[in-house]
């Protein structure tokens, strides 16, 4: 529950944090008491989701995404399908242009007595977590799909195309099933396209 002490005269501002702790609550799956076995989420998001989160990438857009959780005793695997179109500027024209989007991620959060990031994919989340938010790694798949060459459709040359079939052959897609000796060796890994990412934050 998120208690916001705020002055009479800002009140315009408590219904604006209302509203987007609202907004991104959608997100939420409950994860407390769940049996070790696997269970599918459908969410759907609009302008709004882009609008609540602190980022200017992309202001408007829609997509739904399908959510496959697999719970273990140790850990729980996340896999995401997104599909949708966002509204991006065109870098030659400055003019906006609408882009599609089909991902497919996954991220693994094993139980222990803390919480801490391992790598992009992986983390550790208190083994006492009741509720998890999906909201940030649905915005970081999207923004790491995008091409790096926002050029409009309409104005894309045969080299462009060429760029934007090379950056979707580096995106990685994973079964969902997978085992304990398989998040170990992910652990190890680093996707860079998760660094430009960082930066991407790091500048905001």
């Amino acid at each position: 529950m998120h208690s916001f002490f705020i002055k009479p005269k800002d009140t315009t501002f408590a219904i604006l944090l209302t509203e987007k702790v609202k907004e991104l609550s959608k997100y939420n799956i409950d994860i407390y008491g769940l049996e070790d076995k696997q269970y599918e989420y459908d969410m759907e998001s609009g302008d709004a989701f882009f609008q609540e989160l602190e980022q200017d990438l992309i202001e408007q857009g829609h997509f739904k995404t399908h959510i496959v959780l697999n719970k273990s005793a140790t850990m729980i695997q996340l896999n995401f399908h997104t599909e949708g179109v966002v509204t991006l500027i065109c870098d030659r024209s400055l003019e906006p242009f609408e882009e599609p989007i089909d991902t497919n991620e996954r991220i693994i959060l094993k139980f222990g007595d803390h919480d801490e990031e391992l790598t992009e994919e992986i983390e550790i989340i208190n083994r006492n977590t009741t509720r998890i938010n999906v909201a940030r790694y649905l915005f970081d798949f999207i923004a790491l799909s995008l091409p790096i060459k926002k050029i409009h459709p309409s104005l894309r040359t045969e080299e462009d195309e060429t760029d934007l079939l090379d950056e979707e052959d580096g995106i990685l897609v994973y079964s969902s099933d997978t085992s304990e000796d398989d998040v170990e060796e992910e652990e190890e890994k680093i996707d860079p396209r998760w660094e430009a990412l960082k930066k991407l934050k790091g500048d905001h």
